[in-house]
């Protein structure tokens, strides 16, 4: 690889991680092409951007990084490397842990998942169990709610019960025909009583 080629090589993959939130490095060492093919297209579906690189290009992209400091990742550039970008923190350890129940590889070799590192495969379990954005705005959500669907449901529910009770309280009063009284006769001298 010439030089020019390894400065757009850098930029590349400079451009990939500009800005990204979620950043995994995982070996796919192993995968035959058809393997491979699969796992990109697995991640295409999940919107996880994959690109196999050279780990030399990946640290020096990397370093060029303002707002970062990615060096705890540099160590685990070893062997075969393959950059994951995503917009959900825990889409590519579980693309990877479903991947894992068929094959060996891909391995975790580190990420970098909302601000924090996880270096090594042994946290795959861990970054695969974070909550995404999405989900945890709908559990905050879900909470919110949660009070006001009980007011709102104790109100629509409370004039049914009020009725209900009435209902039970009160016995079904048929209404008897009306029948006429016969008037009795005022007797002379008689005056009516007072009401």
């Amino acid at each position: 690889m010439t030089k020019d080629q390894k400065v757009v090589a850098i930029q590349e993959i400079k451009d990939l991680l500009e800005g990204a939130k979620v950043v995994y490095v995982a070996d796919l060492e192993g995968l035959n092409a058809a393997k491979s093919s699969d796992f990109r297209r697995q991640a295409f579906k999940n919107n996880i951007k994959v690109k196999v690189v050279k780990n030399t290009l990946l640290q020096k992209a990397m370093e060029q990084i303002d707002g970062v400091d990615f060096s705890e990742m540099f160590d685990t550039f070893k062997g075969n490397s393959a950059v994951m970008i995503a917009e959900t923190a825990n889409a590519p350890a579980k693309l990877i842990k479903d991947f894992r129940k068929k094959e060996e590889k891909p391995a975790l070799k580190s990420a970098f998942v909302q601000e924090t590192f996880y270096v090594g495969d042994n946290n795959l379990e861990t970054l695969a169990n974070i909550k995404s954005r999405e989900e945890m705005i709908g559990e905050i959500i879900g909470l919110l709610q949660s009070p006001i669907q009980r007011v709102v449901s104790a109100l629509q529910n409370k004039p049914e019960t009020v009725e209900a009770k009435a209902e039970e309280a009160a016995p079904a009063v048929e209404e008897a025909p009306a029948t006429e009284t016969p008037e009795t006769p005022a007797v002379e001298g008689e005056t009516p009583a007072a009401e």
